[in-house]
């Protein structure tokens, strides 16, 4: 039975056995050959990832990001610290641990002269499950891909053979799911197809995490976020928490013809030409002033976005932070 113990996310006390993936303290040195110091890639760590979410760890390249998800993988030994997989430590209960993960890597290696039905069958095969119990067919239907059963995976198209990678991760049916950067350099078309897709998985009760250098994939799809830099944990919270701590945001509003001058009393704003109003808003400040006062002066806003990404904002002001902080010591 696994212990009674708590964890905390964010704000958000946890039973260990409400937990998908627990780390503490997971630290990992590297010694390159020659080299007459350590790398330390991870200082540290503790995450607590609960079932049934989608949890993305965000940072920089070389932040630790591949390396942690390499250790709970099981393929990169850590230095020191714990990893739990489904309540099962993946150094005293490998075999557990590893059974109830799917991994799905970043690059795309699929062999071109094999069926998406051999692929999922050969995968089903390392993993020893008998034939009788194999769901080849089932994974491919779930993963849109049935009209391409006995096609050769080279006619497949990027998005397909994104999707082929996530059944491949399925045929020994894991209940949590880690995709490295899911979506890297594919088109917009396919990138939000495959957040359609992970939805679509996430509500048959998988847990997934994924590691993403598209703040606003995180932003669209992850409850919970963890940023890592240097291999450290700068931030753990929710995403409404991390969102939550932005002071401000610059709103664009596309308004309809107008002879009026504008006026906004106490709310920093600006003309960028004669249908294009920029504001800028500060905490408490808020839109629905803004609607009510352009309304009293009889101009229609047409449309309105964001200026900038309000999640990059966040996490470059973060990052920044953490490298002053590193400086000061």
């Amino acid at each position: 039975m696994i212990p009674n113990k708590q964890a905390n996310i964010g704000s958000i006390n946890m039973t260990d056995q409400e937990l998908a993936i627990k780390i503490r303290g997971l630290k990992k040195t590297y010694k390159a050959e020659g080299a007459t110091a350590e790398k330390i890639a991870l200082k540290g760590v503790d995450l607590s990832i609960p079932k049934g979410s989608i949890f993305g760890l965000l940072g920089p390249n070389g932040a630790g990001k591949s390396t942690t998800i390499n250790i709970i993988a099981g393929v990169v030994d850590k230095t020191a610290g714990s990893v739990e997989v489904w309540g099962f430590d993946t150094i005293k209960d490998t075999r557990n641990a590893k059974a109830n993960i799917g991994i799905v890597p970043q690059e795309v290696h699929i062999d071109a002269y094999f069926t998406p039905f051999e692929i999922l069958e050969l995968y089903a095969g390392y993993y020893g499950i008998p034939k009788e119990e194999r769901r080849s067919d089932e994974i491919l239907k779930a993963m849109r891909l049935e009209e391409q059963r006995d096609a050769y995976t080279r006619f497949l198209s990027g998005g397909m053979k994104r999707r082929l990678l996530v059944g491949k991760a399925m045929v020994h049916n894991p209940p949590i799911l880690v995709l490295d950067e899911p979506t890297a350099g594919v088109d917009i078309e396919i990138r939000r197809g495959m957040w359609d897709f992970l939805r679509e998985l996430n509500k048959q009760g998988i847990t997934i995490i994924l590691t993403t250098h598209y703040l606003e994939e995180a932003e669209t799809l992850c409850r919970n976020i963890a940023i890592i830099d240097g291999g450290e944990i700068v931030e753990n919270t929710s995403m409404k928490g991390l969102l939550a701590q932005l002071d401000g945001e610059t709103f664009v509003l596309d308004l309809a013809p107008h002879h009026n001058d504008i006026t906004l009393d106490n709310i920093s704003s600006r003309m960028i030409d004669d249908h294009t109003l920029e504001i800028d808003l500060q905490k408490p400040q808020n839109l629905n002033t803004v609607f009510e006062k352009l309304s009293a002066q009889h101009v229609e806003v047409l449309s309105m976005r964001n200026k900038s990404n309000r999640l990059e904002a966040l996490f470059v002001n973060l990052i920044e932070h953490n490298v002053s902080r590193k400086k000061a010591k």
